[in-house]
């Protein structure tokens, strides 16, 4: 489930003002608004300019990721893109293996797809591969090594940081590992990009714009020139992106981003001040918890805790009832409250899992003001479940 400390303000700009603003980023653009709803696959001129619209966005995101335009393809989510690139990379390279290696804390979309890809009948049987993590939920280099140098090895994926417990990953390493191997490396850089320097260790960039402050509804792709991916899906005028993209959350998701980097620096150093008190407080306040994820080498927003005899949902319940918007699960899983596959890899508690994601302009005082609350809202929910006096 993805975690808000708080909503954004209804005080924000909006998006339409945000766009036509920012437009000067973006070169031989105009700002009149009725072509955003153009189909930029059509030929007539309102189409026509959709489509430099569009073209406009994905050259912003190849900039800011160090890629060419061409490189990026666009979809309807992130699932889709993560989807696609697991599946288009391992039939592209079906005749050099079958296996897909991930990390065990990979997202959700990663590990289904690995699994659904590897079971294909394009040859010979595949298997999807899970290299395990320590307890920080740090990939193990050493098997990560050994699955990716093994003989069918097609593609390998991991995270550069992990959107659950915000622990930071060796990608350069992984990378130069898969590399000598001849193995492309996808990175999901979903909860990274926008927070972290993205660097260039990578064969193909899966984007998350949601996380860097756009609308929902896209997912972005950057492969680099060499990789060999097919297709596994019906023919489409848009070979990688079937029926095209939503030009507004195109441009949506360039101006956030490229919002998002120019301000990085100095929300990114506020908001590890947050997240060091947030961490702090509750390990210090609340009895039975357990804060995951390393301390210091990690995303700048992202805090998980879990409780001791709670239940997620309910404490979800009882922090939505004192004005917060917190999650618990896994962080890609929005429906079902089950226990987290990243904690359990890592070894640590899943009970009453609690996972925060710090929005760009969260004030110090909300989280003054939650770190306040929680140890009374553990209580009730412990109280409510008739755990107590352990």
């Amino acid at each position: 489930m993805k975690i808000k400390l708080s909503l954004i303000p209804l005080s924000s700009p909006p998006l339409l003002g945000l766009l036509t603003s920012s437009f000067v980023s973006f070169p031989h653009h105009t700002t009149s608004t009725p072509f955003f709803w153009a189909d930029p696959r059509r030929l007539h001129s309102e189409g026509r300019r959709a489509r430099l619209l569009l073209e406009g966005a994905r050259e912003a995101i190849a900039g800011a990721v160090g890629a060419r335009t061409e490189e990026v393809d666009l979809f309807g989510s992130p699932t889709l893109a993560l989807h696609a690139a697991v599946r288009g990379v391992a039939r592209g390279r079906r005749r050099a293996g079958r296996d897909v290696v991930v990390s065990a804390v990979e997202r959700g979309a990663v590990l289904e797809a690995a699994t659904f890809a590897a079971a294909q009948p394009w040859g010979a049987p595949g298997r999807r591969v899970d290299v395990p993590v320590d307890r920080l939920g740090r990939v193990d280099l050493d098997a990560w090594a050994a699955a990716v140098t093994a003989p069918g090895a097609a593609p390998a994926a991991r995270q550069p940081a992990n959107g659950e417990v915000g622990s930071t990953q060796p990608t350069a390493a992984a990378h130069e590992l898969a590399r000598r191997a001849g193995v492309p490396l996808l990175v999901d850089a979903g909860a990274s990009l926008g927070h972290l320097p993205v660097g260039d260790a990578w064969d193909v960039l899966a984007a998350d714009p949601g996380d860097w402050g756009a609308p929902g509804g896209l997912g972005g792709l950057v492969t680099r020139a060499g990789v060999r991916r097919a297709p596994d899906w019906p023919e489409d005028e848009d070979r990688w992106s079937p029926g095209g993209v939503f030009v507004p959350a195109a441009l949506a998701a360039a101006v956030a981003l490229q919002d998002a980097l120019r301000t990085r620096a100095e929300a990114d150093a506020r908001r590890r001040e947050l997240v060091r008190l947030i961490r702090d407080r509750v390990a210090a306040q609340t009895p039975d918890v357990e804060v995951v994820g390393d301390a210091e080498d990690r995303l700048p927003h992202v805090v998980t805790f879990s409780c001791l005899y709670v239940d997620g949902e309910a404490l979800v319940g009882e922090l939505d009832r004192l004005g917060f918007a917190v999650g618990s699960g896994s962080a890609c899983a929005s429906s079902a409250l089950e226990p987290s596959h990243v904690l359990a890899a890592m070894g640590v508690l899943t009970h009453g899992n609690v996972r925060l994601a710090l929005p760009r302009d969260v004030r110090a005082d909300e989280v003054e003001r939650f770190c306040d609350v929680l140890p009374d809202a553990v209580a009730r929910v412990r109280e409510m479940l008739g755990v107590q006096g352990l």
